[in-house]
């Protein structure tokens, strides 16, 4: 037997990333509109793998309330990036706290309860 509110709750929170992502690409692309791109090629690339990043958390959303392991491991390696990510970010004067929290808390709390999902579906195997 699966926990479903495990899995539901990991899948919303790498949803809630993806929106997160997605909103970062839209203003990305805002920018470029606007002229504030020093190099086209570049700033269309960056948006580009923004969306892709994007699609990738909600691919991992959709694959993780389903139980999908390999859903599982690719939303881990994305917290594990997003807490680096987040923890590199102390190193530039002046520390930007929102950017830390807004990107290290989500990321922990996907990480745990990712892990939570999968050892709990590794105790009580399901009968699929």
């Amino acid at each position: 037997m699966r926990s479903p509110r495990l899995a539901a709750a990991a899948a919303a929170v790498l949803a809630l990333e993806g929106a997160a992502l997605t909103v970062v690409a839209v203003v990305e692309l805002f920018g470029l509109s606007a002229g504030d791109a020093a190099s086209l090629p570049t700033a269309i690339a960056l948006i580009v793998l923004t969306l892709i990043g994007a699609v990738a958390l909600f691919a991992f959303a959709a694959g993780t309330r389903r139980g999908r392991t390999w859903a599982r491991s690719g939303g881990v390696v994305l917290q594990v990036l997003a807490v680096a990510l987040a923890l590199a970010s102390l190193t530039v004067q002046p520390v930007l706290w929102t950017f830390v929290l807004g990107v290290g808390a989500p990321a922990l709390i996907g990480f745990f309860l990712l892990i939570a999902s999968a050892r709990r579906e590794s105790i009580t195997p399901s009968s699929e």
